[in-house]
């Protein structure tokens, strides 16, 4: 079970949506009880590859939010992506740079602009993929 506020969903969201038509990306910092992933910290990060297709996280955006991860006592979490024009799955591309098979990765899709569609999943060291419930507070 992943947890994540309401605000965090709609910060995520407007982030890949100013982000279009490329995708969008970030990292999530949080805390972990038992199999309850709860996202404290939501850390929007600039795409460099500047691509509709893939992305690469600026390195030194990423560093930053990891020391802040580790300053406010936080766990990594996991990382997100936009799919602008494609659905909410991962790629092959995707499960090949899925190096940790302990962290969430969520997509969101944005093919239907009015509908968009976000989802977390797990990828195993076999690059097998599980869909992973999402749950959206207040």
């Amino acid at each position: 079970m992943l947890k994540l506020k309401k605000e965090d969903y709609e910060k995520i969201l407007d982030h890949c949506r100013k982000g279009l038509p490329n995708e969008s990306c970030g990292l999530l910092g949080g805390t972990i009880e038992g199999d309850v992933k709860t996202i404290e910290k939501v850390y929007l990060l600039t795409n460099i590859d500047e691509s509709n297709e893939h992305f690469s996280m600026d390195p030194k955006e990423q560093l930053s939010a990891i020391k802040d991860i580790r300053h406010n006592g936080y766990q990594m979490i996991g990382n997100f992506h936009s799919h602008p024009e494609s659905p909410s799955r991962p790629s092959e591309e995707d499960k090949r740079l899925a190096f940790d098979p302990n962290i969430e990765y969520l997509i969101l899709s944005l093919m239907d602009a009015e509908n968009p569609v976000l989802k977390a999943f797990g990828v195993d060291k076999e690059k097998n993929v599980t869909v992973h419930e999402i749950q959206i507070t207040e």
